[in-house]
């Protein structure tokens, strides 16, 4: 389900008409030709150049990352993607979709209060399917518009007979804009983060072409990066298979890896976790087969990754940023 900007066509449409009107019927006159230069914009999760307006608000979901769960739905379409630890050593996914929404997004699962505080941030409308207790009160304070399965289930949400619950709880991209409108939340203007994109690579990396990302013991929430050369994008693997869409086979790939340090702790006795995602921190920036040694702090509650100065610059595409307890370095390893 891609994206339309009505305002922008219309906008060159006026523009275009304006320019047919302008002639000159002298003697001997020839009419001009006008050079119609074409604008570009650039969207603000990927800082891949766009045709139209970025005009479409984030909508980040709460996406199931159990092995029962997987392959997922519109992975592949996200503009970035958060793991991060949801209770024990299970990681879960925050997907941020605003340069397009895909047919079918999930399983869809439920939210925790950082999950909410990081959409929040994003400004973005926010659907999961559940909430911890923590997270259901922070809903309840109206800090982020949402869309819940609880609420919605059987009508927005969809199970799928193929699948059982918990892992079986799908959302369209249609529905997810039509459970917008009737909710009378807005769906324009998009915020954008302090984030900055080059393509060309900065200066005083290592050569890093494989690296493995894990967030505890469970090898099921290990992932594996390779990068291609020749497509200049990273493909994945989790728990050892390819992460790919499951509706269309297509594959993640990805321009840059980020793994942050962030504190973590247990606060109950199902082992759900508290993130403080204000504290910053280390972190490992990988893109075009390099690794970065890096730091991040929360900007406007947006993670935001810095070489101690400024922002810094990621490459242009899709971004998988992985939250880990303690240091990188202990969750990461990597080869050229």
């Amino acid at each position: 389900m891609k994206k339309r900007n009505w305002i922008a066509a219309a906008a060159v449409s006026m523009f275009l008409a304006g320019c047919s009107e302008s002639t000159d019927d002298g003697p001997g006159s020839e009419k001009s030709e006008e050079a119609v230069a074409d604008v570009t914009y650039t969207e603000p999760f990927t800082g891949m150049e766009a045709e139209e307006i970025p005009d479409m608000r984030p909508v980040m979901a709460t996406i199931n990352n159990h092995p029962k769960a997987r392959p997922q739905s519109g992975l592949s379409e996200a503009d970035v993607v958060y793991e991060m630890l949801a209770e024990g050593d299970i990681t879960r996914l925050l997907a941020l979709y605003q340069s397009e929404l895909p047919e079918s997004i999930g399983p869809v699962r439920s939210a925790r209060d950082y999950f909410v505080e990081l959409a929040a941030a994003h400004n973005a409308l926010y659907l999961a399917h559940g909430y911890s207790p923590d997270a259901e009160a922070l809903l309840g304070t109206g800090t982020v518009d949402h869309l819940n399965g609880m609420r919605f289930d059987g009508t927005l949400f969809k199970r799928s007979p193929d699948r059982v619950a918990p892992h079986n709880s799908y959302i369209t991209g249609d529905a997810v804009m039509e459970g917008a409108l009737d909710s009378g939340f807005r769906m324009d203007r998009p915020d954008s983060p302090d984030w900055v994109f080059d393509s060309s690579p900065p200066a005083g990396g290592e050569p890093a072409g494989e690296t493995e990302v894990t967030h505890g013991a469970d090898s099921n929430f290990t992932s594996r990066y390779a990068f291609d050369s020749a497509e200049s994008m990273y493909s994945r693997e989790s728990g050892g298979a390819e992460t790919v869409d499951l509706d269309d086979g297509e594959a993640v790939r990805l321009s840059n890896i980020l793994v942050l340090q962030v504190p973590h702790r247990t606060i109950d006795g199902k082992g759900r976790r508290a993130l403080d995602l204000e504290a910053g921190g280390t972190a490992l920036v990988f893109r075009d087969g390099n690794v970065y040694e890096m730091l991040w702090e929360s900007r406007g509650g947006i993670p935001t990754v810095t070489d101690g100065s400024g922002p810094f610059p990621l490459a242009p595409g899709k971004t998988w940023i992985h939250f880990v307890p303690e240091t990188p370095s202990q969750h990461v390893t990597y080869t050229p």
